[in-house]
C-alpha cells in the first residue's frame, strides 16, 4: 500500500490551528483592554506567550501594562495570593525583566516585606542601572536594610588592617577552617581566604547584606573558597550546614594531645625487610558518603610482562617522580589505584571504580601531612617504586600555588621540610606557617587497626558511655561525696591527697574496660570524680600512649592503671581486685567491628555479674538484635557462585560453594545494593545484667511490606547501656559493620504476607531460619 500522507496535513493543520488560535488571543487581549477586564486580558496573554514565545519582544510593554493593571486590582481586592502567582507566571515567561521586578517590590514594600522588596528592587537596578523608579524605590528602603554604621566600619583602615593582621597570624599558625558570623559585606571571611584558610564559613541573617555578599564574594573571584550561609548562627547543624566541627577536636571531654599520632598498619616504607603492605584496598563505589576526585586519573607505573629484563629490574628499579596536577579543591586523604590489564592489543579489563567489576582497589592512605588540603594549581609530587614486590607510593610533596613551596610530606625522611621559593618573603611566609603544625613534635607514635581508628572517631559512642557511666558513678556515690566530686571533668585530681577542707577523700569507685583493643573510656571515666579506672590494653606501645594522654588531661600519675599488669594469666581477665574492692563498671565489648556477636560474650558477663559491688553495673546492660528482609542479587553473586553460566558452562558451582558461609560479615547496609521487602524487626534481646530475660529460641513474625524475593536477612544491634542511652551498630557514624544472613534457596513473597523467622542463640552462635 501506499503510504499515507494524512500525519504531513495532520501536522500542517496544527500549525495553522496554532497560528489562528494566537491571532484570535491577541485580538481577544486588545479587547479586554479597551474595556479595561485587565484580567481577562492577562489570561489571554499568557495563552498567547506559551503558543508563540517568539512574540515575547513584540507584546512585552503590552503585557507589562496588562500585568500591573491586573496586580492593582488584585491588590485593592487583598487577593495576595493570586496577586504573587501572576508575578510568578510574569517572572518565568520575563525572569529579566526590570519592570516588573520593580512592581513586585512595590506590593511587598507596602506590606511591610522590606528585606524582600529591597531584593526585588536592587535585582531591577542591577537589570537597568537608568531605570530611575527602581533606583528610588531602592534608595527608599536601603537605609533600613544597611544601617550606616557598615560605611563607617568598612572606612575605618585601621580597624580592618588589625582585623586583617590577627587574621592572617591565625591562620598561619594553624586555624585553617574559620566561621565568620555576622558576616555583613565578607570582608572579614575574604581576610581569611586570603591568608590562606581551607573552609570560610560566612553566615548572615539579613537577605539584604547575604545577597550583596553574594555579589562581593563573587566579584573578588572567591565564591568557591567561601560558603555564604543565610541563616541565624544558632541554627547552623553539623554536618547539615557544616562538614566538620570548629576548633580543636575531644573525644567526650578527653584532648588527644599533638605528641600522639595515630596511624593505621597501612603504609609506606622503604625498609626493604619491611612486610606490611602498604595499602587497603575498598569497593570506592561503595564508600559511605561517596568520595571526590582531586586530579585525574593518572599512570602511575605500565609493566610488560612479556619483557624479562623489564621484570627483573623492576624490583630494584630506582623509584621515578610523578608531579599531578591538582583540578578540584579538597583534603587529600588518600591516593586511589586500579590497574588496566591490556590482555592482548584489543582485550583490555579494568578494576576501575567507575567499572563494575569483581575488584576492589588498592586504597594508599596519605598521613603525616600537616596539612592535607589541595586546590587548583597545586602539585601533588610523590615516588613510585615496586620494591619488595609491593607497588609502594611515597615521600609525597605539594608544591604549593600561592607560595611556590615544596613541602616535603612524607614519613620516610624523618619529616623534614624541603622548600622551593621564589624570594625571602616567601621563605618567611612559608617558615611562619609551618611553625605550628611540624610533624617531629611528634614523640608517640601509635598504631591501630582501622577499626580503632573509626571507633576514635565514633563521638556519639563516647558521649554515650560518658553518661552513662556518670550516671553509675552518681548513684554509687553518697550525697556527702558528691560535693567534692568534679563531674565536669576536673578527673583524677580528686583521687590523690585530701579535700579542700582537709576532710579525707572517699574511696574511689573501680571501673574495668576490658573491651577489645585500644580504649579511652577509662580514661573518661577517671575524669568523672573519685574513680580508679583499669584499663586491659596488651600492646606496650597503646599504653604508653594512654599515658601519655593522660598527662595531656592533667591526670595525676599513676591514675590510670593497666590491669593485665596486675594478672599473672593474661587470660583470667575478669579477677576479683586486691583487698576484696569489688567493680562499680565493667566495660565488656559485645559487638566485634565485623557485625557478629562477641566470642563468649554470655560468659563474661556471668563472671562480671559476680565481680559488680552492690548498684554496680555492667556496660552494655543489654543488646537487642534487629533484622530485615531484602533481596541482593549483590549478596547472592558474592556468597555462592550461581550455576554454570557465569562460568561459561564449566562445572565450577559444586565444588567451591562448599566452602561457602551462611553469613556475610562487613556489610555497609547505607551502600549495599539491595530491596528491603520488611520494616526492621527486633530478632532478639540479649541481656547481661539480668540473663533470666533471654531466650535462647524464639519465632518472629516479620510482614512483608513489598513483593519480592528474599535473598538475605541483614542484621544489627542496638546496644543499651542503660534504659536511656543506647547506640545504634547500623548508624552513620558507627564503627561497627553489619552482617547477613544469605538464604541457600530465594523465596518468593508478596507484599502482606507474614514470614516466620526462627532465631536460635546458643553461646556465641545465632542462626536465623526462614520456616516455610
Amino acid at each position: 500500500m501506499p503510504r499515507s500522507r494524512g500525519g504531513g496535513r495532520g501536522r500542517g493543520g496544527q500549525e495553522a490551528g496554532r497560528a489562528e488560535l494566537v491571532s484570535r488571543s491577541l485580538q481577544s487581549a486588545q479587547h479586554c483592554l479597551a474595556g479595561r477586564d485587565f484580567g481577562t486580558a492577562y489570561a489571554h496573554y499568557l495563552l498567547v506567550l506559551s503558543l508563540a514565545p517568539e512574540l515575547r519582544d513584540d507584546v512585552k510593554e503590552t503585557f507589562q501594562y496588562t500585568l500591573l493593571k491586573w496586580a492593582e486590582e488584585l491588590d485593592s481586592l487583598n487577593r495576595v495570593q493570586d496577586l504573587f502567582g501572576c508575578y510568578e507566571q510574569a517572572l518565568e515567561l520575563f525572569p529579566d525583566d526590570e519592570v516588573i521586578c520593580n512592581s513586585i517590590g512595590e506590593h511587598l514594600f507596602r506590606m511591610g516585606f522590606r528585606d524582600e522588596a529591597a531584593g526585588y528592587f536592587h535585582k531591577a537596578v542591577k537589570l537597568n542601572p537608568d531605570y530611575i523608579d527602581a533606583k528610588e524605590n531602592f534608595y527608599r528602603v536601603a537605609n533600613w536594610l544597611v544601617e550606616r554604621w557598615h560605611f563607617i566600619m568598612l572606612n575605618d583602615i585601621k580597624r580592618n588592617m588589625t582585623y586583617h593582621s590577627a587574621i592572617q597570624k591565625v591562620v598561619r599558625l594553624g586555624c585553617k577552617t574559620v566561621l565568620d558570623i555576622g558576616a555583613g559585606t565578607g570582608i572579614l571571611s575574604m581576610f581569611a581566604k586570603n591568608a590562606g584558610a581551607h573552609r570560610v564559613y560566612a553566615c548572615e541573617l539579613s537577605k539584604t547584606m547575604y545577597e550583596l555578599a553574594c555579589d562581593i564574594v563573587a566579584a573578588n573571584k572567591m565564591e568557591t573558597g567561601i560558603k555564604l550561609l543565610h541563616m541565624k548562627s544558632l541554627d547552623i547543624a553539623v554536618p547539615k550546614h557544616i562538614p566538620e566541627r570548629l576548633g580543636v577536636q575531644d573525644i567526650a571531654g578527653v584532648h588527644l594531645p599533638a605528641s600522639v599520632k595515630f596511624q593505621s598498619p597501612a603504609y609506606s616504607s622503604v625498609d626493604f625487610e619491611e612486610t606490611i603492605e602498604p595499602y587497603t584496598t575498598e569497593k570506592m563505589s561503595r564508600v559511605p558518603g561517596g568520595y571526590l576526585p582531586l586530579t585525574e586519573s593518572f599512570e602511575t607505573m605500565t609493566v610488560n610482562f612479556n619483557n624479562l629484563q623489564e621484570l627483573k629490574s623492576l624490583a630494584t628499579r630506582n623509584p621515578h617522580q610523578l608531579s599531578i596536577p591538582v583540578i578540584r579543591e579538597g583534603v587529600l586523604d588518600a591516593i586511589i589505584v586500579w590497574f588496566v590489564l591490556q590482555l592482548d592489543d584489543e582485550h583490555s579489563l579494568s578494576t576501575s571504580p567507575h567499572e563494575e567489576t569483581c575488584w576492589e582497589q588498592a586504597v594508599y592512605p596519605v598521613q603525616n601531612l600537616p596539612d592535607y588540603f589541595v586546590k587548583p594549581g597545586d602539585l601533588v609530587m610523590m615516588e613510585v617504586s615496586c620494591l619488595d614486590c609491593y607497588l609502594r607510593i611515597q615521600n609525597i610533596r605539594i608544591l604549593n600555588a600561592d607560595r611556590g613551596m615544596d613541602v616535603e610530606r612524607g614519613s620516610n625522611k624523618n619529616e623534614e621540610e624541603s622548600l622551593v621559593l621564589g624570594s625571602e618573603a616567601e621563605l618567611c611566609s612559608a617558615l611562619a606557617s609551618l611553625q605550628t603544625s611540624k610533624p617531629d613534635e611528634v614523640r608517640q607514635t601509635c598504631t591501630l587497626e582501622s577499626t580503632e581508628i573509626a571507633l576514635l572517631n565514633n563521638v556519639p559512642y563516647h558521649e554515650g558511655f560518658k553518661a552513662a557511666m556518670r550516671k553509675v558513678l552518681t548513684s554509687l556515690t553518697p550525697d556527702k561525696q558528691l560535693q567534692i566530686m568534679d563531674v565536669e571533668g576536673l578527673g583524677g585530681e580528686v583521687n590523690s591527697g585530701n579535700a579542700q577542707d582537709g576532710s579525707a577523700l572517699p574511696d574511689p569507685l573501680y571501673v574495668l574496660d576490658v573491651s577489645e583493643g585500644f580504649s579511652i573510656l577509662p580514661i573518661i571515666a577517671g575524669m568523672l570524680g573519685p574513680v580508679k579506672p583499669y584499663s586491659s590494653v596488651e600492646k606496650e606501645q597503646h599504653r604508653l600512649t594512654l599515658d601519655l594522654i593522660s598527662e595531656a588531661n592533667h591526670f595525676p600519675r599513676d591514675t590510670l592503671e593497666f590491669w593485665l599488669r596486675r594478672v599473672e594469666d593474661d587470660g583470667a581477665v575478669l579477677q576479683r581486685p586486691k583487698s576484696d574492692k569489688l567493680w562499680g563498671i565493667i566495660i565488656l565489648d559485645v559487638i566485634e567491628p565485623s557485625g557478629l556477636i562477641q566470642q563468649e560474650m554470655m560468659e563474661k558477663a556471668a563472671i562480671s555479674r559476680c565481680l559488680l559491688q552492690s548498684g554496680g553495673k555492667i556496660f552494655p546492660q543489654y543488646v537487642l538484635m534487629l533484622g530485615m528482609l531484602v533481596e541482593s542479587q549483590t549478596l547472592v553473586e558474592e556468597n555462592a557462585v550461581q550455576g554454570t553460566e557465569p562460568t561459561l558452562g564449566l562445572n565450577i558451582a559444586p565444588f567451591i560453594n562448599q566452602f561457602q558461609v551462611p553469613v556475610r560479615v562487613f556489610l555497609d547496609l547505607s551502600t549495599l545494593p539491595c530491596i528491603p521487602l520488611s520494616k526492621p524487626t527486633e530478632l532478639l534481646r540479649l541481656d547481661l545484667m539480668n540473663p533470666y530475660l533471654n531466650n535462647s529460641n524464639r519465632e518472629v513474625k516479620v510482614k512483608i511490606c513489598k513483593s519480592g524475593q528474599v535473598t538475605a536477612i541483614p542484621f544489627w544491634y542496638h546496644v543499651y547501656l542503660d534504659e536511656d542511652i543506647s547506640l545504634d551498630t547500623s548508624s552513620e557514624t558507627s564503627h561497627w559493620k553489619q552482617a547477613a544472613v544469605v538464604l541457600e534457596n530465594p523465596i518468593s513473597v508478596e507484599i502482606g504476607q507474614e514470614v516466620v523467622l526462627s532465631i536460635q542463640h546458643h553461646k556465641n552462635n545465632i542462626s536465623i531460619t526462614v520456616k516455610q
